[in-house]
């Protein structure tokens, strides 16, 4: 399927499963809105999740990440779809994912999925979203990175809604990549 049409059938999906217009809602940031995406249906769908891997996969070509991950819970399924897509197509990346807060039990690890002895050090990390509104929620997974000694390469989002995130960004010097805009949803009938 060519990228063209692999993100016309995929825009199809969200607007079925993850998309409402004309509605009012509060967002995670505490923001009035009358439009909301909420990519879990897409995400955990057979279809949309494979279309989401491969348009996730080549976002990250030329960042050339050693490991993606982002914060809990909307990062969570993006790295394993992407994870497992990133090792079929032959060029495997390792995912994480960070925690809100520490457990307060067990390892009290704030980044999962590493194996013992494993480690973010010297490694380039791209920090992926689900939905992004200021950017917020990506800066707290990128602070845990660098705690850990990765290096920000990027950050991928699956939808910017267009409300900041680009230039909170910017002001922080990480490249951003959105795989779509709320524009290309609110614009169309």
């Amino acid at each position: 399927m060519r990228e063209d049409a692999r993100r016309v059938r995929l825009m199809e999906i969200i607007r079925e499963r993850s998309f409402k217009d004309n509605v009012e809602i509060t967002l995670a940031s505490g923001r009035k809105s009358n439009f909301y995406f909420n990519m879990k249906p897409t995400m955990l769908h057979p279809e949309g999740a494979g279309l989401l891997a491969e348009l996730v996969l080549d976002a990250l070509v030329e960042a050339k990440p050693d490991f993606i991950g982002g914060l809990e819970m909307g990062a969570v399924p993006i790295v394993s779809w992407t994870t497992a897509a990133s090792f079929l197509r032959g060029a495997p990346v390792s995912a994480f994912f960070v925690r809100k807060k520490a457990k307060d039990h067990g390892a009290k690890l704030l980044v999962e999925g590493l194996a013992p002895g494993e480690t973010l050090q010297g490694k380039r990390v791209v920090i992926v979203e689900d939905v992004t509104t200021t950017g917020e929620s990506a800066l707290k997974a990128v602070e845990a990175v660098r705690e850990a000694g990765g290096q920000i390469m990027r950050v991928v989002t699956l939808i910017d809604r267009q409300e900041g995130a680009q230039e909170t960004m910017k002001a922080a010097e990480l490249p951003f990549t959105a795989i779509f805009k709320a524009a290309e949803f609110r614009t169309k009938a």
